[in-house]
């Protein structure tokens, strides 16, 4: 059996004896946390990602959600401005990002802004950053998926001229009953996933390639059908409507932090999880830009409500010929399944996380041994957002998930403040400039966005975080691995 780490007893940091309240705000050394690094049940993960692959799962999860899925839902909340929205949600990411890329190299762990929390915040705060990760992980391979059978639809017209059908499609309350494709493609990914991280890493990289060079070609094509009057009535529905549309396109930049969940099968976590963060920022947010512009200068943005294939449609009228639009259709079904499956393999390392520390059950946190994968935190997960994804609307799974990232990036830039000042000496290769005015920044825009959400969408997430509450005081409180300690 691996190391778990310390005895009990030298697993909470000295104090006097906690009553409810502190026994709540109890924190994880990060020095046991680094120490647990890669040990779970039975096995222990395997540290095989350099740079370049850190750098394809970030932009694998990010890079085609907002574009190919998301750009039909947000161009009628903004209209031509919706360019300044890809902009503002971008900004509001880069700042959380920079809170990222330092935790990330100080504490390089699985579990993301979970595990930054527990170490600053403590578990009451760490948990409810983890739920609300469960929440932007899971449910976005949900909201992902919905979009592939889109877009799938499109490449099977444009090839044999069939579509499935309505009932088969798309989930109740778009026109059908069952989404097979969505379904599909979230079972694809786990069969990827459950060969382990290295394998699914070589098949990410190949569909990032193709990604880009898809949004690549339709700037190239797009642009030959720019009309400058697209943009005569820039901001019709003014900042209020600037601010909406970045909301929801928030959604479009969940996953930059997906390396950060590999910071436990990294080769060099310390220098390379900082570098490929950024590096994929960046990336994403100029290739948004682009394809936005073009987008919408390529079509009046009226015309955009309810298409969730956007892109294809606009390279077809264009060129007048379906052979283009068939061309982009096909790269986006590869696109979009490497962000399902990048998204996919980001959620399955948090509960591994959640699980070693016994705040979920303990299933979460075992490693088949040949393969070094979690194979039944992937089974569970695969099918719960498979079945998510065939029965819920895209509109509703993405500002869902928005708010539940948006609420998880704002704990992310307190908690690199607060390690900032209780452990000063800690090393850290990525440091955070003019801290703590750009983490403050960050949680002041994450929260600005957070209130352009619907009233629908703050109800549900507050029913999602009561549901958690709830699991946390009746399982995870109890059963913590820091519990021990405080008999």
């Amino acid at each position: 059996m691996p190391d778990q780490g310390p005895s009990p007893q030298d697993r909470t940091e000295p104090g006097p004896a906690p009553g409810f309240g502190a026994r709540l705000m109890r924190r994880k050394p990060v020095e046991l946390l680094v120490a647990e690094g890669g040990h779970g049940e039975g096995g222990t993960l395997r540290r095989s990602l350099g740079l370049w692959q850190l750098t394809m799962i970030s932009i694998g999860a990010t890079l085609g959600t907002g574009i190919f899925v998301v750009l039909g839902e947000a161009v009628p909340k903004a209209g031509p401005a919706v360019i300044l929205s890809f902009v503002l949600a971008g900004f509001t990411a880069l700042f959380s990002a920079l809170s990222y890329a330092e935790l990330a190299g100080t504490i390089p762990v699985a579990g993301s802004s979970y595990s930054y929390a527990y170490a600053t915040l403590g578990e009451l705060i760490a948990w409810v950053c983890g739920w609300c990760l469960i929440l932007e992980y899971g449910v976005s391979v949900a909201a992902v998926a919905v979009g592939w059978g889109q877009y799938l639809n499109e490449l099977l017209d444009g090839t044999v001229g069939f579509t499935l059908p309505a009932a088969l499609s798309a989930p109740p309350g778009d026109g059908g009953v069952f989404n097979l494709p969505a379904l599909i493609v979230v079972l694809l990914a786990m069969t990827f996933l459950l060969g382990g991280a290295r394998e699914s890493a070589r098949a990410n990289t190949i569909m990032v390639c193709v990604k880009i060079a898809a949004l690549v070609m339709f700037c190239a094509i797009g642009v030959q059908g720019f009309r400058s009057g697209n943009y005569a009535d820039f901001m019709p529905l003014g900042v209020a409507g600037v601010s909406a549309a970045g909301a929801t396109l928030f959604f479009s930049y969940i996953g930059f932090d997906a390396a950060s969940t590999a910071g436990e099968e990294a080769s060099n976590p310390q220098r390379d999880l900082p570098r490929a963060i950024m590096l994929s920022l960046v990336i994403v947010t100029v290739l948004y830009v682009m394809v936005a512009a073009v987008a919408v200068g390529a079509r009046p943005w009226r015309t955009f409500a309810d298409s969730e294939a956007a892109l294809a449609q606009i390279m077809r009228d264009v060129t007048g010929q379906t052979l283009w639009g068939t061309l982009l259709a096909f790269c986006a079904v590869v696109a979009i399944a490497s962000v399902v499956l990048t998204v996919l393999y980001g959620q399955t390392r948090i509960l591994f996380a959640m699980a070693r520390d016994g705040l979920v059950p303990k299933v979460f946190a075992r490693v088949h041994p040949r393969t070094g994968a979690p194979r039944a935190n992937t089974l569970i997960v695969s099918l719960f957002c498979g079945g998510l994804a065939s029965v819920v609307p895209l509109g509703q799974l993405a500002d869902a998930t928005s708010i539940g990232t948006l609420f998880a990036f704002a704990l992310v830039n307190v908690a690199v403040v607060v390690l900032r000042r209780t452990r000063p000496e800690m090393p850290r290769t990525f440091r955070v400039p003019l801290s703590p005015l750009l983490p403050a920044l960050g949680f002041a825009l994450c929260v600005w966005l957070m209130g352009s959400l619907s009233p629908v969408t703050w109800v549900v997430f507050g029913c999602w975080m009561a549901a958690g509450l709830v699991f946390y005081f009746s399982y995870g409180h109890r059963r913590s691995r820091l519990a021990p300690s405080e008999s």
